[in-house]
């Protein structure tokens, strides 16, 4: 039987995906705290990965997307992991900007179209383990892929694709290195979370758009039935002595948040079964005032009456604000 919902959406989730709560208790959720060591581990992390040198190939496919030439591309990353993914660069005039957009956790089966982003060429990466990207040992199923050497602060998965995103930023730059000073990232769902882990450390990346973002809050998200990649992490703490916090409050994309300091567009739903909105809004809440901008979605992971015109107007702001100078 649907389950009664602070969130007018019917459903038959066994728990509420709006958590009983409304926009007012979202915008009122305090961020963690992050351990002392959070911003020297992740600068030490970047450091590091930037030694790489991605050395990307492209692959013209002989495909047009709106307006935009459609290549195969791949790239290095750390640990000798290869990424595969694509890139679009314009058919007609010069490319001045650069677009690294990321992925949910379902993987990505090809580029998204472009509208409003005139004069960017844009890079879509596969983050290692998923879609074009596989690593051997490494499942592509988000259940466990978001287990991947949990146990290790240092190798668990997350902070490889971490690495990814930045390696991707080196690839467009080496590609285009007119774009430099010019790139962007965005980023849905695991790849808002991605990011929002990845653009505090990278000066390259000047502005930031994430759209309903994990990670987010990591300690909450253990306390927060879904049908996402947090379920499974849940499930693993429950069979297992191992405190997962011992990792992941160095992978939370709430705490990494506090330390943004370019424009950010975030859009959190008010119900998603898949990211519990707390942690959603735990990641917008951390970002310095200054920076953050916010357009809530009703909902997220759920189709929804209104979607197509809330997802519609979505996009047109995301151009709007990608192009800003």
């Amino acid at each position: 039987m649907p389950v009664p919902s602070s969130n007018p959406f019917p459903h038959a989730y066994s728990f509420d995906p709006a958590y009983g709560m409304d926009l007012a208790r979202l915008l009122a959720i305090v961020p963690p705290e992050p351990p002392d060591d959070f911003s020297a581990f992740w600068r030490s992390r970047y450091a590091s990965a930037l030694t790489v040198e991605p050395r990307p190939r492209i692959q013209a496919t002989g495909r047009i997307l709106d307006g935009y030439e459609v290549y195969d591309l791949n790239y290095a990353s750390t640990d000798g992991v290869q990424i595969g993914g694509w890139l679009l660069a314009p058919r007609d005039g010069p490319v001045s900007r650069g677009i690294v957009v990321g992925h949910g956790y379902a993987g990505r089966d090809g580029p998204d179209a472009a509208p409003g982003l005139a004069h960017a060429a844009l890079l879509f990466p596969c983050f290692r383990g998923l879609s074009r990207s596989p690593v051997p040992g490494v499942s592509p199923h988000a259940h466990l892929h978001v287990l991947h050497d949990i146990q290790d602060r240092r190798r668990y998965i997350l902070g490889g694709c971490v690495d990814d995103l930045w390696l991707g930023v080196s690839a467009l730059i080496a590609l285009f290195p007119q774009v430099a000073g010019q790139v962007s990232y965005q980023g849905v769902s695991f790849g808002g979370g991605i990011g929002a882990l990845a653009a505090p450390w990278d000066a390259r990346i000047g502005r930031l758009h994430l759209h309903l973002p994990t990670f987010g809050h990591q300690a909450l998200r253990l306390t927060l039935p879904c049908v996402g990649s947090g379920e499974a992490v849940r499930e693993f703490q429950s069979r297992h002595e191992f405190n997962v916090m011992e990792t992941l409050a160095y992978y939370d994309a709430a705490s990494a948040a506090r330390y943004l300091e370019i424009p950010t567009l975030v859009a959190p739903a008010l119900f998603d079964p898949a990211v519990p909105p707390p942690g959603q809004f735990a990641i917008y809440n951390a970002i310095p005032a200054a920076w953050r901008r916010l357009f809530v979605l009703r909902a997220g992971h759920f189709d929804y009456p209104g979607q197509a015109a809330q997802c519609k107007e979505l996009k047109q702001e995301v151009a709007r604000f990608l192009m800003q100078p």
